[in-house]
């Protein structure tokens, strides 16, 4: 049974995302399906503003993250931040400001933690694609579930991107979190099983399923249950430095957008347009080589 916000709330109304709750388990659909669910300038704080009104919401016990249509999410919109000809919010005309872009990015990536910080647990659901962006808010999730044949990765590691959550060593250790950003190279559902990335995966006909006993089994427990075992969990990560990481990654992120190979990337993009950019990226080629060439070499300091 579907319930309705407590007396006196009104639903709000969301561009981005969708929100819906039935018996114990609130759903946060992101809801771009024609973009692969990509991320606008509106869906973090919706997204953050969702995870509130299922912590507030006393018949909520669990939260499921998925995505609409035939994707969880395919990271930011690069149609809006990479080929749109000029600035936007995450490129700047040079000298850049860092703290006007870590500003912007940091309340993104605080927005995505939301599902990390609430005191409700959240799945991820995954199926399609969950890279790049899509990858920040899927790990920041609690668990994740994934279908055999879906993909998760941050690619822009390759360039233009650093994950600002910055939650990968923490999810997957050192080694493989190295091996995948060194790369940028995309995991299946068994494989992020296998790094212990997803807690299970499943062929895609199942996914719903497999969630819904999930949530459903979790559901069962006492909400001031489910808080205590999360707050201990998630401290161990605070003690381990995960705040400062955040920081780091965020500023990070910044900087290799206006780098003089993420200036060159972003140039290409409006050229030739951000998927034949994409593709020119995860080809296996070098990138920027043109940019490259015009910087000193530190042994000439």
């Amino acid at each position: 049974m579907t319930h309705a916000p407590g007396p006196g709330a009104s639903a709000p109304d969301y561009r981005s995302i969708r929100y819906e709750t039935a018996g114990r388990i609130a759903t946060i659909t992101l809801n771009r399906p024609d973009r692969l669910n990509a991320i606008d300038r509106t869906m973090p704080q919706e997204i953050e503003a969702a995870v509130k009104r299922a912590n507030d919401d006393n018949a909520v016990h669990v939260i499921v993250l998925q995505g609409a249509g035939r994707a969880f999410c395919a990271g930011y919109d690069l149609q809006d931040f990479a080929e749109a000809e000029g600035t936007n919010p995450g490129v700047q005309d040079m000298p850049w400001d860092p703290m006007l872009d870590f500003k912007f990015m940091y309340s993104n990536t605080q927005a995505f933690m939301s599902l990390h910080r609430s005191y409700k647990p959240t799945i991820a659901k995954v199926r399609g694609h969950a890279v790049a962006g899509g990858s920040d808010i899927a790990t920041c999730c609690d668990l994740i579930v994934m279908a055999e044949d879906a993909k998760i990765g941050y690619p822009p590691a390759r360039i233009w991107g650093c994950p600002s959550v910055g939650l990968w060593v923490f999810r997957i250790g050192a080694q493989r979190a190295k091996r995948m950003l060194f790369t940028g190279d995309l995991i299946d559902g068994h494989t992020a099983v296998e790094y212990g990335l997803a807690i299970e995966t499943v062929p895609e006909a199942g996914l719903d399923a497999a969630v819904d006993a999930l949530a459903n089994r979790m559901a069962g427990v006492p909400k001031n249950q489910l808080m205590m075992s999360k707050l201990m969990i998630n401290s161990a990560l605070d003690n381990q430095g995960l705040a400062t990481t955040q920081q780091m990654a965020t500023l990070f992120d910044g900087i290799t957008r206006h780098s003089p190979e993420g200036m060159w990337w972003k140039q290409r993009a409006e050229d030739v347009g951000f998927k034949q950019a994409v593709q020119e990226r995860d080809s296996g080629a070098p990138i920027a080589a043109e940019a490259e060439k015009t910087l000193p070499d530190w042994r000439d300091r």
